[in-house]
């Protein structure tokens, strides 16, 4: 019997995402001889791998010391986003004025309701991921508790020997913390914990402006909070195209946050119930008070307790090492997700899980470096981003050509009042080859798709050229990138040409 791990705050939903997840009257199976494949980890990586080995026939035991689904269900995706839909919400109330809306009254907000309501809809989404599901649906040996293995072919659970063939190491990454003199002393949340907040906090510092930290401050900005950014480097984002990232900057700024860019953190220290942060900006000192610290500046791998030694499997500080076939260094062992991969997605956690059972199973080829893989930062513009940027290809030599789009010339985003972004593309220069692309609107993550689509299965601007798109929808940048292609190749002379062809053709 395990005891069920404490969700906070403990209210009839979580407690009900408990039971799902980390039942607490599970009895964990005897094992019954060699597995196909053993799976640590039941986040989104080990649930796909454990999932999609047990539809193919295999036997599989999945092996889970937490809470099944991850950081994606419990602490990441699913409850971020669904704070993101509030503030929306909320800031589209606000603005609301030129669609004739009067008078509104945003006094009312209640954070509490906000948070039942992420705490309903995650837990109705963990029955997908629930520990019964996974047993009586799908066939899978689940195992609660710590997994460590005792051999290059073997696993040890809560006093159990699971042998197997082959197994996956899915155990995912946690919030890194900087090394900041007071910071752990005084306290500071994390994505871990930060859905577990019951009282908004009046002002909140948000460290690390990638990301998480970008979306969680406008999330709270949004709902009433003060909220202040504090970045090391000097602007946010620093991956992402940098008229992207600029146009979220001046947004974030519009709406309020205090954007504390190229500063250091010297030390933080406590003031009665309140944190202090002392900064550092070009010599200059700077205190900040706040309610809350939230940290947002990265992933530390979770290599603890696995005894990887005993395996043969190889690891750093950035995770297990894998070759291009996710394999570690013992050839029965693979990995796939936050544990071994420098994109720390869901979906690329999905794809990588998917390449791993092909891999591992039937000796399959697939390799990562094959992937096109997309992603998104869920602030309001989202920015969304695939394959390469422009400097990339420059680096390797490759000449580029980039079409930008402004979403100010596309009548759906006009009309919708959202003309702040852009959609761009990044092509082999004298070709219609899609290189990368980068898309700035409320809803990039959803555009993006057709550019993946096209860059994943070889199909040039062309092929959108040719595509019908519904008028009138924001989606119909992407065509414009294609019609603004096509134009270009209408040079003098082909347009002396047709103007020629035309002219005999009028007798």
């Amino acid at each position: 019997m395990t005891a069920v791990p404490r969700i906070l705050p403990d209210t009839p939903y979580n407690r009900q995402l408990a039971e799902n997840v980390h039942p607490g009257h599970w009895t964990n199976p005897e094992p019954l001889g060699r597995y196909n494949l053993v799976v640590i980890g039941a986040g989104t990586a080990g649930l796909i791998c454990a999932a999609g080995a047990a539809g193919l026939g295999a036997k599989v035991a999945l092996v889970e010391r937490n809470l099944m689904g991850g950081d994606c269900l419990n602490t990441g995706c699913v409850p971020s986003k669904a704070l993101i839909r509030a503030a929306r919400a909320i800031h589209d109330a606000r603005t609301a004025s030129e669609f004739g809306m009067q008078g509104s009254n945003l006094a009312g907000f209640d954070f509490t309701v906000a948070m039942e309501r992420m705490q309903r809809l995650r837990a109705g989404i963990s029955c997908h991921d629930s520990a019964e599901r996974f047993r009586d649906e799908l066939g899978v040996d689940l195992f609660i508790g710590e997994a460590c293995f005792s051999g290059p072919d073997s696993v040890n659970v809560a006093g159990k020997t699971l042998q197997f063939k082959k197994a996956a190491i899915c155990t995912g990454a946690r919030a890194a913390a900087p090394a900041v003199p007071g910071l752990a002393e005084a306290g500071y949340l994390t994505n871990e914990t930060v859905f577990s907040l019951t009282e908004q906090p009046l002002h909140l510092a948000v460290i690390g402006a990638g990301p998480i930290g970008c979306e969680l401050a406008q999330t709270f900005c949004r709902f009433g909070s003060k909220v202040t950014l504090i970045e090391l480097a000097p602007a946010i984002l620093g991956r992402e195209d940098r008229d992207a990232a600029a146009i979220l900057q001046e947004t974030l700024i519009r709406e309020g946050i205090d954007l504390q860019l190229g500063v250091k953190i010297a030390a933080v220290t406590s003031r009665g119930s309140r944190k202090v942060l002392h900064l550092e900006q070009e010599g200059h000192p700077l205190e900040v008070t706040v309610d809350q610290i939230l940290v947002g500046v990265g992933r530390a791998p979770n290599t603890e307790g696995l005894a990887l030694q005993t395996a043969g499997v190889e690891f750093d500080r950035s995770g297990v090492k894998v070759n291009d076939r996710l394999q570690t260094t013992n050839a029965n062992i693979y990995a796939a997700g936050d544990i071994c991969s420098a994109y720390k997605f869901t979906h690329m956690a999905d794809a990588q899980a998917r390449i791993l059972l092909a891999n591992a199973l039937f000796k399959g080829r697939q390799k990562v470096s094959d992937l096109i893989i997309p992603w998104c930062t869920y602030t309001d513009p989202e920015i969304a981003h695939v394959g390469m940027y422009e400097q990339d290809a420059t680096a390797q030599g490759i000449s580029v050509t980039t079409i930008t789009i402004p979403l100010s010339e596309v009548d759906r985003a006009v009309l919708d009042g959202a003309t702040e972004g852009f959609a761009r593309v990044h092509l082999r220069k004298g070709t219609d080859r899609i290189l990368g692309a980068t898309i700035v609107a409320r809803h990039a993550g959803e555009m993006i798709n057709e550019l993946t689509l096209a860059i994943t299965n070889n199909l040039g601007l062309g092929a959108i050229a040719r595509t019908i798109h519904p008028y009138p929808t924001q989606a119909e940048v992407v065509k414009k990138l294609a019609d603004t292609y096509n134009r270009t190749r209408l040079t003098p002379f082909v347009t002396r040409l047709l103007s020629g062809w035309l002219k005999w053709q009028r007798g």
